[in-house]
Formats: structure tokens, C-alpha cells, sequence
């Protein structure tokens, strides 16, 4: 549960005498109590009144009234120990360390406490901070100890200030952000940071230019900076280190300075509304609901990428493509995955879509491969989205980058589809050549890329149809798990591949087809190796007849060792049938049927008049 739902629970704890009931009664009341109880009830501030805007709760401890058990209880509830000393007892300065603080990290050894060391009766001193120097050492040997501050609940010198801070030492914790003892941000914050920054810099320059460094207030502080304060921020910066401010902006080391000296100054929670703003979670780790957001899918419908989602992935290819060719390179391929923790494309097959005759994946491959990824696994997209800092119209997560199409049923029964991304499953027995086929699609050829061993099952590119675009993903089904993939109805239509030179091959597909014989899932049969010599086929029905009868499309036919123009229309054949949903075929999907009919009846009827004609002739030859 957050702190914001329930609360932060302060807990004061100290000798007997040293002022603590005081203090919170002085912070309830605004007047130093008279008469004072040996303890405090404990009180309950509204989040409304508080700076941070979470509930707090105050609880008081005494020596006198309870027992160690109950100490050690209250330790354990607490999200922030005060540990209150008298400014004129060193006595109890000395308990700090001799007792209060061995007792805290005991009860607390498996989760780190944050302390604020507190000095009441201030007024009592003729010298204010006379002991701040034992104070700051205590600090420096104990991380958990997040800040000192002195304060009297006679005078109401720094009483609410005391809160605020404890509560801040909970909501805004100094120790994961910044190590005293070298003087310097932790690793995983300036992790965070640099990540932030490279987000930020939306030309990938390396430099925040003006614009830049307003979009990052903007994003984090939900405001701008005028330009007196943007250039206040580059004054300080360049005071301190030279290389921390160029012409342009502001440089990476000088990014990092900013923070370091907003947390040595107390502010740390600068830092963390910016960590926070890029998804991470108090352990300086990208959390788990900032990377996959919930979505609610229905079993028959899939996921796409929105326009503003394209658009992201769009500009991203382009930030990263340095040299503006076209392809990222794999260093600006490494350059990219820097912003995520573990490399996500690691494991990438980059011959599942468009590259450059280096292997480079180009802008089309690298939009498509975006597509590839949501459609088969939306969460993988939601948690790249996350990583590369998406964000649109102010929006707390990524949804906006993905869309859910509506249920395929719904499509039938308007004969309508507003989906662009379908698949097709590509079936033959082995040695048809389904992998050729698959990469043919993306305008390659095997025999060229003789040094991979093993092709993606997938390839997908876009395909034009005649008033839109849509992607079209090939995935090749092992034929032994065909029958099981097929009637799961998981997709857009399916390709039977045949052996042209094989006799037994068309058998094995029509058998698997008779077998499925799906109403709702359109069938396409392509004969392959169709450079070489044609065989007949041993099934009780020829390829194209079976074709004719059970596909809008007649038997078409695929090399891959011919020109791949010559067989691009089979691909916007199986666009047009995945886009199909119900109403009628368009272009050659019905005409080729409507010509085959027609002559096939022209045929039998000049037969007819044939016999006719004979018929009139040998009656009219007798009458004669």
C-alpha cells in the first residue's frame, strides 16, 4: 500500500524529560502546553493540511508509561523513528548513540528506518547549534540518520518543521539518492538520472538545450521555467564546473551536479519527483505497474499500436539514426537500448522484417517489427514504451501508445474491420518452402544469407490494398502442430505451401484442409519451386480445381529464385483475404470465380446449340 493511502506514521522517542509530549502538543495547540500528560495520544493530521499531501500520524513514547515490548512495537509500526535529545543535557545527546540508536537498527535489521535526530528546549542554550558538530558526526557514521534539527516547544521555534521533515525523510529518503560517506550519488541514482537525461534530450546531442530542459520541468514539475531561471540554473552549474554548460545547454556532468547540490541542500526531493516521474519506485528500480500498466483485452480482439504510439516509435528510429541513412547501425542500435536496464533486444531477430543489405534494421523494418511485438505480445511493447520515456498529452502511463480492437465477431457482423495488423499462418510439409517464402516477403532471399543459420518463424511487412495500408505477419507453422494452431482460430487466414515437384505433397495439405475445413478463416494455396518442372499431383483432385472450390483465390504459385516482383501480388492476395471479414471480395477475388463460371456455362451452352444445330440439320435432310 502507498504512503499516500496509508499515511506516515512518525514516532518520537527519547529520555524521560527531554521534551517530547511538548513538542506535539505545541504542534496540535500553537501554545506551549502548562500542564503537560507523561504521554501524548496519538494524533492524526489530515493530508490536506500536510505539504506532501499524505496523512500523518504522530506517536509518543514513554519510558515511564510503557514497557520495552511496547517500544520495540512501535518501532516496528513506525515509517520514521525521532529521536529527541534536550539542547542543554548532553547527557542525553550521549544516549543518541549509547542506546536509542542500537535499539532502532535491533528492532529494525530487516528493513533500513529512517532517524531524525531532534533537539528540543533550544531556548534553554545561550549558544544556538553548540553541539551540531557531534550531531553531523553522528550522520556521517549512520546512513539511516536523515537530518538533525533543533527546535523548542517553548517558543514554537521549528515545530512544524520538524514534522515536515521526518515526513520527508519517509516520502523523500536521502540515503538511496546520495552516500555521505563519498560524498556523491548513489550508482543506481545516477543510473536513473542519466537515463532521465537521455530521454530529455530529444536530439540526442548530448547537450538540455533551452527547449529541453522546459520540457523536463514541465513533464516533472508540471510547470515552466522562465527564461531568467533557466538561465539562473545554467549560472550555477557553470560556477562550479566548467564542463557542465556549454553554448548549447546544459551537459550530462552538469545535470548530475544539479541534483547532487539540490540533495546536499536538502532538496532532495527535486530528485526524487524526477525519478519518480520516469517510473521509479523508492529502491531506485523501474516499477513494475509503471511498466505494464493494466489492459483490458477481450479474448477475441488484438493489440495494435495507436498513431501516437507510431509517432513515438517513429521519432525514436530518428533521434537514434545519427547518420540519417536510413538503418541504425549497431552502435546506434547500442546507443538506443542504453536507456533500459538489461538489453531487451538482445534476443532480437532481425530477420523477421526489413533491413539494409548490411543487416541493419531501416525505419520500415524497425516500425514493423514495434507492430510485430504488440500484436504478439503487448506487454513486451508497454514495457519498451516505459524505457524509452513515453509519454503523450500528460498522461500517467503508456495506454495511449497501444489500441485494442474491437472483438472479430463484431467485425463479421458489420462485414467491416477497422483492425491494420493481421496474421496469416503459412502450413506446408517440410521442404516446401515456407522460410523462403516468409523472407521473400521482406524482399530477401536465403541463398544471399548463407551465414544465418536459423530464420525468424515470423516476417512482416506492410502491404498496400487499395484504399489503406495494413501489415500483414507471416508465422510458419511447424506441420506437425498444424491441425492444433489452426483450430485454435488464433488467426487472419491461412496459406497452404505445396512442392510443385513433389507428387505427394498437395495430398498432405488438402488432407490437413478437409480436416479444418474453417468457415470464418479464409484459405489461399500456393504452389512453390515453380521454376522447375511441374509434376502431377497424386490426389483424387488437381491443385487448381481444389483451389477453385475451396479458396476466393485460384491456385497461385511462388519461387524463390526468381525475380520476387514477379510475385508480389500473392501477398496483397493474402492482405485481402486476412482484411476480409465476412462481406464480399474485391478485385480478383471474385472476378477470377465469376470468369471461370462464365466459361465454363459459355462452353456448355455452345455445346448445346452444337447438338442442336446437328439435330435440325439430319431433321431437316429427311424431310428433304
Amino acid at each position: 500500500m502507498s504512503f499516500a493511502a496509508k499515511g506516515v506514521r512518525i514516532l518520537l522517542v527519547g529520555d524521560d524529560g527531554v521534551g517530547k509530549t511538548s513538542l506535539i502538543l505545541s504542534l496540535v495547540t500553537e501554545e506551549f502546553p502548562e500542564d503537560v500528560p507523561p504521554r501524548a495520544e496519538e494524533i492524526t493530521i489530515p493530508a490536506d493540511v500536510t505539504p506532501e499531501k499524505v496523512p500523518t500520524h504522530i506517536v509518543d513514547f514513554s519510558n515511564a508509561d510503557q514497557t520495552e515490548d511496547e517500544l520495540r512495537a512501535e518501532l516496528e509500526l513506525a515509517d520514521v523513528v525521532c529521536v529527541v535529545y534536550a539542547c542543554n543535557d548532553e547527557e542525553s545527546v550521549a544516549r543518541i548513540t549509547s542506546y536509542w540508536l542500537p535499539v532502532v537498527f535491533e528492532v529494525c535489521s530487516d528493513h533500513r528506518k529512517p532517524v531524525v535526530l531532534v533537539g528540543n528546549k533550544s531556548d534553554l542554550v545561550e549558544t544556538e547549534g553548540a553541539i551540531m558538530n557531534e550531531l553531523l558526526g553522528i550522520m556521517d557514521e549512520y546512513p539511516e540518520v536523515e537530518t538533525c534539527i533543533e527546535c523548542s516547544a517553548y517558543d514554537l521555534k521549528n515545530i512544524s518543521e520538524l514534522f515536515y521533515y521526518a515526513q520527508k525523510a519517509v516520502l523523500h529518503p536521502t540515503a538511496p539518492l546520495y552516500s555521505h560517506d563519498e560524498q556523491q550519488l548513489t550508482e543506481k541514482c545516477q543510473e536513473g538520472l542519466i537515463r532521465i537525461f537521455k530521454i530529455c534530450d530529444l536530439d540526442n546531442d548530448g547537450v538540455l538545450n533551452d527547449l529541453e530542459l522546459n520540457e523536463f520541468q514541465k513533464r516533472c514539475f508540471r510547470n515552466s521555467l522562465p527564461t531568467h531561471g533557466l538561465q539562473e540554473v545554467k549560472n550555477i552549474v557553470q560556477r562550479n564546473m566548467d564542463e557542465g554548460v556549454t553554448d548549447v545547454g546544459v551537459t550530462l556532468p552538469g545535470f548530475l551536479f544539479l541534483h547532487t547540490l539540490f540533495i546536499q541542500k536538502g532538496r532532495q526531493e527535486t530528485t526524487w519527483t524526477a525519478l519518480r516521474r520516469f517510473g521509479y519506485g523508492d529502491n531506485l528500480e523501474i516499477k513494475e505497474d509503471y511498466l505494464v500498466p493494466t489492459l483490458h483485452i477481450a479474448p477475441d480482439s488484438s493489440v495494435e499500436l495507436s498513431s501516437t504510439g507510431l509517432d513515438f516509435v517513429m521519432e525514436l528510429f530518428y533521434k537514434y539514426d545519427q547518420d540519417e541513412d536510413d538503418a541504425l547501425s549497431p552502435e546506434e542500435l547500442q546507443n538506443l537500448v542504453s536507456l533500459c536496464p538489461q538489453n531487451p533486444w538482445s534476443q532480437v531477430d532481425f530477420t523477421a522484417t526489413c533491413c539494409n543489405d548490411q543487416g541493419w534494421i531501416t525505419a520500415e523494418g524497425f516500425v514493423a517489427q514495434w507492430i510485430l511485438w504488440s500484436y504478439m505480445d503487448y506487454t513486451w511493447t508497454l514495457t519498451q514504451l516505459a524505457y524509452f520515456g513515453f509519454i503523450h498529452d500528460d498522461l500517467e502511463n503508456q495506454l495511449t501508445g497501444l489500441r485494442v480492437t474491437r472483438s472479430k465477431d463484431v467485425d463479421h457482423q458489420k462485414r467491416k474491420t477497422t483492425r491494420s495488423v493481421f496474421l496469416a499462418y503459412v502450413v506446408g510439409p517440410p521442404g516446401v518452402g515456407k522460410t523462403s517464402f516468409l523472407q521473400s516477403f521482406l524482399n530477401k532471399n536465403i541463398s544471399d544469407n548463407k551465414e544465418i543459420k536459423q530464420f525468424s518463424k515470423y516476417s512482416i511487412n506492410s502491404v498496400q490494398l487499395r484504399k489503406h495500408e495494413v501489415h500483414v505477419i507471416l508465422e510458419e507453422i511447424p506441420f506437425e502442430l498444424a491441425e492444433e494452431k489452426l483450430l485454435a482460430q488464433k488467426h487472419d487466414t491461412t496459406c497452404y505451401l505445396y512442392d510443385v515437384t513433389d507428387t505427394n505433397s498437395f495430398a498432405k495439405i488438402a488432407e490437413l484442409h478437409k480436416k479444418i475445413n474453417l468457415d470464418k478463416t479464409p484459405s489461399i494455396f500456393i504452389g512453390t519451386k515453380s521454376d522447375l518442372s511441374t509434376v502431377k499431383q497424386n490426389f483424387e483432385v488437381p491443385p487448381n480445381e481444389y483451389a477453385f472450390k475451396n479458396s476466393p483465390f485460384q491456385l497461385q504459385f511462388f519461387s524463390s529464385l526468381e525475380n520476387n516482383i514477379k510475385y508480389k501480388n500473392v501477398y496483397t492476395k493474402i492482405a485481402t483475404l486476412a482484411n476480409h471479414t465476412g462481406g464480399s471480395y474485391s478485385s480478383e477475388t471474385s472476378v477470377m470465380k465469376l470468369a471461370l463460371t462464365v466459361g465454363l456455362s459459355i462452353t456448355v451452352l455452345a455445346g448445346v446449340g452444337f447438338i442442336a444445330y446437328r439435330y435440325l440439320r439430319k431433321g431437316a435432310s429427311n424431310t428433304s
